[in-house]
């Protein structure tokens, strides 16, 4: 039997070495075409992709299709192109802090279902739009913080991401934050907004009252969230406010208080018509006597 096999012909190439460097070619055009070559200027090793402190201008073009963790921190991107993760449905970590974004493309994140931390601090992002994290539902992280231009963020800007955790606002341009931006958050549990020049008007009353009845499952940075305005309350603590502090935004008139002010603008009225009566005959008189020392001097 050993004689029979040793006579039968070889099925590949005449030298064994040769059909295993074939194969090995093989597995490196296929592995290729996989699209698992690494970026130039980054490191990849074990689906985290790296290009940080590069000086960056722009995204890389193209990455490995199973990356997890991509960080383009520390570069000077000013722009991501739409459509840019398109092909990375792997992804889990997406940091782009410290560059110099001012906003992102509508969708960028449609098929980034599984993302879930995402850092976009120290940028000069000016909004937060409504479209902005449009299907990433898996977000649990979002760092939003030191984007000094950052002057209004969208009620629906964070629609649908149930499972989002930790948020951080903080050392940002807000002057006032809506109360819808944030109710529909019911896994929220760390919120960040301190270093804000919050204006505590009226406005500001249903978001701090839904803060209050939270802040004792929902950490936040009370020490550093202060009022610039209104005069009156300028650099007090945001949580020390009470409903005691938004008293006359409640304030409502009764019959009589309408009573007098139409009382008040009826005197007023007729106050008004009677000095211009007066001035009216006043002028009158004073023509009259200037014409009659005009024809005495002729």
């Amino acid at each position: 039997m050993g004689d029979t096999w040793s006579q039968l012909p070889w099925p590949g190439p005449s030298h064994p070495a040769l059909f295993l460097v074939s194969l090995l070619l093989t597995a490196g055009v296929m592995h290729a075409d996989a699209g698992t070559s690494c970026p130039v200027l980054c490191t990849c090793h074990n689906q985290v992709v790296d290009c940080s402190s590069q000086r960056l201008f722009s995204v890389p073009p193209d990455l490995p299709r199973d990356t997890r963790n991509l960080s383009l921190a520390h570069n000077r991107i000013a722009a991501v192109p739409p459509g840019y993760l398109t092909c990375y449905m792997e992804l889990r970590v997406l940091d782009l802090r410290n560059n110099s974004l001012m906003e992102l493309p509508p969708g960028l994140f449609l098929h980034a279902k599984r993302l879930a931390h995402l850092d976009l601090s120290y940028n000069n992002l000016s909004h937060v739009p409504a479209d902005m994290f449009q299907e990433a539902h898996g977000l649990v992280h979002i760092d939003l913080s030191h984007n000094p231009w950052l002057r209004r963020v969208h009620p629906q800007a964070f629609q649908g991401l149930v499972q989002l955790r930790d948020l951080d606002l903080s050392f940002g341009g807000l002057a006032f934050l809506s109360l819808e931006a944030l109710e529909g958050l019911p896994g929220l549990v760390t919120l960040q907004i301190g270093g804000n020049p919050w204006v505590c008007g009226c406005t500001m009353e249903p978001l701090l009252k839904w803060l209050r009845n939270r802040i004792q499952r929902c950490t936040a940075d009370s020490q550093l969230a202060e009022c610039r305005g209104p005069p009156e309350v300028e650099g007090a603590p945001l949580f020390s406010l009470t409903e005691e502090s938004f008293k006359a935004c409640h304030l409502t008139l009764t019959l009589d208080d309408y009573l007098f002010i139409a009382f008040v603008g009826f005197v007023v009225s007729i106050a008004s018509v009677a000095t211009n009566f007066l001035l009216g005959i006043t002028a009158n008189c004073c023509h009259r006597w200037s014409k009659a020392s005009e024809e005495e001097e002729i």
